[in-house]
């Protein structure tokens, strides 16, 4: 045999040995099942904005409103958002100013903000709570009683219209003014006067006094009723003390309890991949392959499509069925998704889902993914610090909750104003709950 021939048989018998060691390492690469859960952990809220207001304009403490003076606030509020707020009109027993459980829409039918003159929405309220005596002579009201909540409670019970009962009651407009003006994008600064004199209530006694309207609560919200019902009892939640005392406390923390942004998960994409930054890489522009609209729209039909049959990319799915629904939809805070895949000890996971209330952010892990498997065994468990927030880059970012370009209030899909940014952790000077406060992100295998 020539050393020719000898060389060249070598070299496929090499050959040969080589493929065979890479088929059998190939066929011992463990391979396990992984379920991922994505459960919305984030608390849901039934207000946007809320407040208090008890110190007038250029006073330097809390105080009732006399004649001349004003209370000045600032609310935020999207179009759809309404505004209510009460006040004690302090000589009485338990009578506020309010509009009526519908509260005051902020915006017109045409999504223009409201401007100018409210004061004709607003009406004088019985709370309901506590028996009525003559304004400005009942030993029971707020200026002569001798602690708080000392009156004889209502046997009415319900909240509904004041009654002129002893025919000294001055109109509404007779005793406040109350004014709307935008200021800013979706800001509204709601200016409450005292417009009265210090003849306003006549009292049977023969004197005459002014109508002072003691401090108050507001609160910006979309359904009805935030603060009473008209005609059924008062929720127990701070009205009383407010209507009877002038009090704002107890109201103001229920409602501050209840105030902020709901938190919601878009469906979105995962993909099993030995690729390097399959999805985006940080620092650089989005690629043009979907992500934008997977973060700012919450779809992620074109991101999966384009990463489908790329190399070192074995699997791509999306996720978009609640656990229990029978529909796609966001998961709202109790709401779950899941996926399961199977992969190999070399195998990487990475996965996307819009934070809804964002104009393209959208949580995931790094940009290399997630190694589902250390040291020969898979990984298992919490796996929600591994998660970040993330900027796309693509649009400017809006105030979190509030921003008109933002998917849950925007005309249309890819409304706002582009942004052609590189892809970073969100810093944008807005305030973001911590992640593991709005989401937990969990793995298990078999």
């Amino acid at each position: 045999m020539t050393k020719k021939l000898s060389l060249l048989i070598l070299i496929a018998l090499t050959a040969l040995l080589a493929a065979a060691c890479d088929s059998n390492s190939t066929e011992t690469l463990e391979r396990k099942m992984f379920k991922v859960r994505i459960e919305n952990i984030a608390k849901e809220y039934k207000f946007a904005d809320s407040g208090v207001f008890n110190t007038p304009v250029n006073a330097s403490s809390p105080a009732p409103l006399a004649p001349g003076g004003a209370y000045e606030f600032t609310v935020k509020a999207f179009p759809g958002s309404k505004l209510s707020f009460a006040a004690m009109f302090v000589h009485s027993n338990d009578l506020f100013y309010a509009p009526d459980g519908n509260g005051i829409s902020l915006y017109d039918n045409n999504g223009m903000p409201v401007s100018g003159d409210i004061t004709s929405r607003i009406k004088l309220w019985d709370a309901g709570t506590e028996i009525n005596q003559e304004p400005g002579l009942g030993t029971d009201q707020a200026p002569h009683q001798s602690g708080a909540n000392t009156g004889s409670a209502d046997p009415h019970a319900n909240v509904r219209l004041a009654e002129d009962e002893f025919s000294n009651l001055p109109s509404v407009n007779e005793v406040l003014k109350v004014t709307v003006e935008p200021t800013s994008v979706n800001r509204f600064k709601v200016k409450i006067e005292n417009v009265s004199s210090e003849h306003s209530i006549h009292t049977s006694d023969g004197n005459v006094l002014a109508a002072l309207i003691a401090p108050g609560v507001w609160v910006v919200h979309t359904a009805n009723n935030p603060l009473f019902e008209e005609n059924k009892p008062d929720f127990g939640e701070g009205l009383e003390a407010l209507a009877e005392d002038g009090n704002p406390a107890v109201l103001y923390e229920n409602l501050k309890e209840e105030t902020g942004i709901t938190h919601l998960f878009a469906p979105g994409v995962f993909v099993v991949h030995t690729a390097s930054s399959p999805v985006f890489r940080a620092g650089q522009p989005d690629r043009g392959e979907g992500l934008e609209a997977l973060a700012e729209d919450g779809d992620p039909s074109m991101l999966a499509a384009n990463l489908n049959g790329k190399d070192g990319i074995s699997l791509v799915g999306v996720f978009n069925m609640p656990v229990g629904s029978s529909a796609p939809a966001p998961i709202a805070p109790g709401g779950v998704y899941e996926f399961e895949f199977d992969a190999t000890e070399k195998d990487y996971i990475s996965f996307a889902s819009m934070l809804v209330q964002s104009n393209d952010l959208f949580i995931a892990p790094s940009d290399a993914g997630i190694k589902l498997f250390e040291s020969s065994d898979p990984i298992s468990g919490d796996i929600t610090e591994l998660f970040m927030l993330w900027d796309a880059g693509t649009e400017v970012n809006e105030e979190p909750g509030f921003g008109i370009n933002q998917a849950p209030r925007q005309s249309a899909a890819n409304t706002g104003a582009a942004e052609n940014g590189a892809l970073r952790i969100v810093n944008d000077g807005y305030v973001y709950p911590n992640l593991s406060d709005i989401v937990r992100v969990t793995i298990e295998s078999n």
